[in-house]
């Protein structure tokens, strides 16, 4: 098989595209396709400053070594989930990537600014993803703003969008379609613009051009990932891609380009401050602040709590009594 641009032997097929590359041109290739997704979306210019979320994973490592590469002004932002060897291997992963890359990286803590998320799935018996989502975002806020940032810009690639969209259709989640953009403007001034350049990418091509690129990122999924309901829709899309290439490209880009539009937002209450935090919230109190009080409260009533204030933790707020 020969390269379809020049016409070298090819290493890596893309019959999604009906193409093939050899080494030189798949790069080449991957960097256009970030770069034009950004221009035709609007995403940011070289003169903003860009946040990029980075959990040591293939693509969001991928993301960051291509706007690294293409002069964009970046800094990186990693979030300890306190998830035991997974997160201590990502977060060194991220910090290898900074320093061989002379890049600014903001590492926080969740044990020491939250807490853990293996701890606020324990104590509020919701589903590690759903807490590690909530709590993910508001520091992705909170940390984007208190920066001086234009824009936060995330690694999901076209699988992640595609397998999103298809669980938001079978519920028919209004709410969600109307906001499933590859670019959602602040509704806020505590919010920035929220960006997502890889939507148009696989997780195979951003693989292999992790691989390309000798990126050392972590390879293992999240532990608490393995029963999520994405990979199922996953695994369902693959099926159907190995089938009918370019199914998965084409199911994103006509719901953006012919459904995306039809779909409208509840009208709603704008946000307020909340009374907690003060990042926005649609009540006195944010969702994250909620979940915060939740956990402190049944972690303080449950009969096991002293077997959680390990030394590590003993200095944590959720570690001290209160009146509550």
């Amino acid at each position: 098989m020969k390269c379809t641009r020049c016409r070298a032997r090819a290493e890596i097929n893309l019959p999604s595209h009906h193409s093939a590359f050899c080494r030189t041109c798949f790069l080449s290739y991957f960097c256009r396709q970030v770069e034009r997704t950004i221009t035709k979306e609007q995403m940011f210019t070289r003169d903003e400053r860009v946040l990029v979320a980075v959990s040591g994973g293939k693509d969001s490592l991928a993301l960051w070594d291509v706007l690294i590469a293409q002069g964009y002004q970046t800094e990186g932002l990693y979030l300890d989930l306190g998830i035991g060897e997974y997160s201590s291997l990502s977060r060194k992963k991220v910090e290898h990537f900074a320093r061989l890359h002379e890049v600014p990286l903001r590492i926080v803590a969740l044990a020491e600014e939250a807490v853990p998320i293996p701890l606020a799935a324990q104590f509020t018996r919701r589903a590690p993803c759903a807490a590690c989502g909530k709590i993910k975002r508001h520091f992705f806020d909170r940390y984007a703003k208190e920066g001086g940032f234009a824009v936060l810009a995330t690694g999901h690639n076209l699988d992640d969008e595609a397998a999103r969209l298809l669980g938001n259709v079978l519920h028919w989640q209004i709410e969600h379609l109307a906001r499933e953009k590859p670019v959602l403007h602040p509704t806020h001034p505590q919010f920035v613009r929220k960006v997502r350049p890889l939507y148009r990418l696989s997780e195979f091509e951003t693989a292999a051009y992790a691989f390309l690129r000798g990126i050392d990122y972590v390879i293992d999924e999240c532990p608490n990932s393995r029963s999520a309901s994405q990979l199922f829709y996953k695994d369902i899309l693959n099926r159907i891609e190995a089938h009918m290439p370019g199914t998965k490209l084409t199911f994103v880009q006509e719901f953006l380009h012919s459904a995306q539009p039809l779909f409208v937002a509840p009208d709603g209450s704008p946000p307020q401050a909340c009374e907690s935090c003060g990042m926005p919230a649609f009540a006195a109190i944010c969702s994250f602040c909620r979940l915060m009080r939740e956990v402190e409260r049944k972690a303080m009533r449950s009969k096991n709590w002293g077997a959680v204030k390990t030394e590590e933790n003993a200095d944590h707020p959720l570690s001290q009594p209160t009146d509550s």
